[in-house]
């Protein structure tokens, strides 16, 4: 289970990967299901096609890997998604359609649902990053690997929508992900035939509960479900910041929320295991996860954390 969390998430979930492939040879490649959200669900394409964790923590590093998918790709991690600043957005409201079903029913979504909806809809276009998944799976195709599943919200309904599953809209999995990215305000809506999808974070951070053995094809649980969730924390520090300690509120917010959905899975039989960032993690990551100018140093200190922490619970184990 991969979360969101912008560029600076996918450079840390590609750091605590690495982490977690070293210290318990884990393979994310070899899951029955990798299901990603937002900058996830770029991860999820690319392990899906056959990158490894080392594969994705080369590419981050210098864009040079030997073999495998990503061989001889370039990509702009720092430009891709449009930079760290946001570009102002369009006028007007994002959906008035899901403002009318939130006051029809509202106890029915989510307060970040809610809230997106009041959003001016975003310029930015993430037509770099769906032409990084086209350049490993061609386009309108799905992955290869028939576990891969893609996060996103109908930004019209507020419901969720898992691209991938047999009752999930149709399309390939380029624009699935750039759905699952969407981030309100910062990007434009993406449209897929004639609906508008925004990124699944916006429902459910991590969106865990979708592992639950009710809601898996037959009610069968999985053995193990490993979780990368860059927007929760396992510890705080303590930013002087309004915008620091505004954002660490929401942190808690989305921990709260992982926590509620991971006690879900393990009580329909699943063993669960949450990684996520910690005090030096989040000094690292600062307030704007879309600033480029940090995802070295997030990706070095998710991989040195990861291994702290997984070493430590081995100890205690």
């Amino acid at each position: 289970m991969l979360g969101g969390g912008g560029t600076l998430g996918a450079a840390w979930m590609i750091g605590a990967m690495t982490a977690l492939h070293e210290e318990l040879d884990f393979d994310p490649r070899t899951a029955d299901l990798i299901v990603g959200t937002s900058a996830g669900a770029i991860l999820a394409a690319l392990l899906g096609a056959g990158a490894s964790a080392r594969d994705l923590w080369r590419h981050q590093q210098s864009g040079e890997v030997p073999d495998g998918p990503l061989a001889g790709r370039i990509f702009d991690y720092d430009n891709a998604a449009g930079g760290g600043v946001l570009v102002r957005p369009q006028p007007g409201i994002g959906s008035p359609k899901l403002i009318a079903r939130s006051v029809r029913h509202p106890r029915r979504y989510p307060k970040t649902v809610v809230f997106s909806a009041f959003l001016p809809p975003g310029r930015g276009s993430l037509g770099d990053i769906g032409r990084m998944v086209e350049d490993v799976i061609p386009s309108g195709d799905w992955s290869q690997h028939p576990g891969v599943r893609v996060v996103a919200m109908d930004y019209d309904t507020g419901e969720r929508v898992v691209f991938g599953e047999p009752d999930a809209p149709r399309t390939g999995l380029a624009d699935a992900v750039m759905a699952s990215c969407s981030i309100p305000s910062w990007f434009a809506p993406a449209v897929i035939d004639g609906r508008r999808y925004i990124d699944g974070g916006i429902f459910s951070n991590s969106n865990l509960d979708l592992l639950a053995a009710d809601a898996l094809p037959g009610g069968v649980p999985l053995d193990e479900v490993y979780v990368l969730a860059p927007s929760a924390a396992r510890a705080y520090d303590r930013p002087r910041g309004a915008l620091g300690r505004l954002e660490r509120a929401y942190r808690h917010t989305a921990t709260r929320q992982l926590l509620l959905e991971a006690r879900q899975v393990r009580q329909s039989g699943s063993r669960v295991v949450i990684l996520c960032p910690g005090p030096d993690d989040l000094a690292a990551l600062g307030v704007n996860l879309m600033d480029p100018a940090r995802r070295a140093e997030v990706l070095a200190t998710a991989r040195r954390t990861t291994t702290e922490f997984l070493d430590l619970s081995r100890a205690v184990a």
